[in-house]
């Protein structure tokens, strides 16, 4: 019989993606408070229990749909939907992330990725700076 050797211990993988994005809404947080009101997460991602991902799922969570949700209309778009990747070690876009920024940019969206903290904070300057759009009465 063999002698019992311990596995070495795995270092608990560290989540830059969730890091860098809680960054990125402490920054709207302080200069834009305005669009800290209405910015949100849609907690789509993530590793759960298969009774909870089925209980999730049959509530409507949805693969692809984007990290992050502006419902500020601006330069003729209805809102802001952002895919937040990592700077470091990033995870690829999926083709189902791919396939719901194109779906949400046909419906008159504007949806993008965005590499890290500070690609998608000017993401969000340049797209505040657009003229707000209008809605007929």
């Amino acid at each position: 019989m063999k002698p019992f050797v311990a596995k070495p211990a795995r270092a608990k993988p560290v989540d830059r993606e969730g890091q860098e994005q809680a960054a990125l809404m402490r920054e709207i947080q302080l200069r834009r408070p305005d669009v800290y009101e209405l910015i949100y997460h849609v907690p789509n991602g993530g590793h759960r229990v298969k009774a909870v991902a089925a209980k999730l799922k049959a509530q409507g969570v949805k693969a692809g749909i984007p990290d992050l949700v502006l419902p500020m209309a601006r330069g003729g778009y209805f809102g802001l939907y952002i895919e937040f990747k990592a700077t470091i070690d990033p995870a690829p876009v999926s083709s189902s992330q791919q396939a719901c920024i194109k779906r949400l940019n046909a419906q008159g969206y504007l949806a993008v990725v965005c590499r890290g903290h500070f690609d998608a904070m000017e993401c969000l300057r340049a797209y505040l700076a657009l003229p707000k759009t209008e809605v007929a009465a």
